[in-house]
């Protein structure tokens, strides 16, 4: 297997003394999982930040062996992460994608969704330039998931469905990515500058 794409990052694991594992979104191949040797050293840790855009090149002998993964930045968006809700909106959105999508489905609509939500989020000056957007997304990938329309169109109904369909009965930290999300939100909604 060899696959060489853009890709989004969406989940970084230590892995080994030096190394981590990467799990980036693509558009022709979805979630990728890869090992990338010395990802944790000085040079590639601002490189595997989650809501980066990379080239990457996934390269394993066979398709169930974990591939060997390089990666070159090609957008960074950590200086998003300084800020926190831009912050709690990007964890979010990729630990979204690395928890629902099966690795290996193509989820190509997904990608351009992730990748222009990600884009709203660096350039607008508030929330309520991506937050509409953010709910979109994540009926989307309900829909491409398969659960169909979700009914209404707010945070709430969003994060029942979300929890219902994809994460009942799993243990999962994910939720807590939302609800920090939320919790920033309605704190800059009660500030002027929301």
């Amino acid at each position: 297997m060899l696959i060489t794409t853009p890709a989004i990052v969406v989940a970084v694991r230590a892995h080994g003394e030096h190394g981590a594992i990467v799990r980036a979104l693509t558009p022709r191949d979805g979630l990728q999982a890869g090992y990338v040797r010395g990802g944790r050293s000085r040079r590639l840790r601002p490189v595997l930040v989650p809501g980066n855009l990379v080239e990457a090149e996934f390269r394993a002998r066979v398709e169930e062996q974990l591939a060997a993964a390089t990666v070159e930045l090609a957008h960074s968006r950590a200086p998003l992460l300084s800020e926190p809700l831009p912050a709690a909106a990007i964890e979010w959105m990729t630990a979204l994608v690395a928890a629902a999508l099966p690795e290996g489905q193509p989820y190509p609509r997904l990608y351009e969704g992730l990748g222009g939500l990600l884009d709203a989020v660096e350039h607008a000056p508030s929330a309520r330039g991506w937050i509409a957007g953010l709910l979109r997304f994540e009926q989307l990938l309900l829909a491409e998931l398969g659960y169909g329309e979700v009914p209404g169109d707010d945070l709430r109904a969003n994060g029942r469905a979300l929890e219902a369909h994809l994460f009942a009965g799993r243990k999962l930290d994910v939720m807590a990515a939302r609800e920090r999300l939320v919790e920033r939100l309605n704190r800059a909604h009660a500030s002027p500058r929301a």
